[in-house]
């Protein structure tokens, strides 16, 4: 008598049980309110995502604090004052300013102590600017808080700047 195998049967595995998806927000998140403050990074300097014209600038110094946006105003209202046809751009979390054809002359950025002007092609301004940089041409200003500036020589660099090609032109 031959006995016949029957065919081993598979048992189920238990079935998993499945967490319930996280309910979906139906608010937008806080930054993409209007009203939300960029974050301020390093030194206080507003992160403003890259974008030409006067508005993204306006949104940068509208975001720092106290000291540095009453002095970025000033220095903003002085660059349109000396170079009416400057255009302008936030790019790298910072102010730009340039004319058309000839490339960047200026920029600003915010540090904790103090507000940085920038000059791309520095050496070429007389008098030269005296805050050196690593980079061969370029020289800067440091305006610090409460402390007073020549603004009769800041709007002549300024206006010695814009003339002369700059940086990426």
């Amino acid at each position: 008598m031959t006995t016949r195998k029957t065919p081993t049967t598979t048992r189920k595995a238990p079935a998993t049980r499945r967490r319930a998806a996280p309910a979906r927000r139906t608010s937008p998140r806080k930054a993409t309110t209007p009203k939300a403050r960029p974050r301020l990074l390093t030194g206080g300097n507003p992160q403003i995502a890259k974008a030409d014209g006067d508005a993204p600038v306006q949104a940068y110094i509208a975001a720092l604090s106290g000291w540095k946006r009453d002095l970025a105003r000033r220095v903003d209202a002085l660059i349109t004052r000396t170079v009416p046809q400057a255009r302008k751009a936030v790019k790298w979390n910072s102010p730009f300013y340039g004319i058309e054809g000839l490339g960047w002359f200026l920029s600003l950025h915010a540090f904790t102590r103090y507000l940085k002007v920038t000059f791309f092609r520095g050496t070429s301004l007389r008098p030269v600017p005296e805050c050196a940089s690593k980079a061969k041409e370029m020289r800067f200003v440091d305006l610090h808080e409460g402390a007073p500036f020549d603004e009769k020589q800041l709007a002549s660099w300024i206006r010695q700047a814009a003339g002369i090609p700059g940086w990426g032109g």
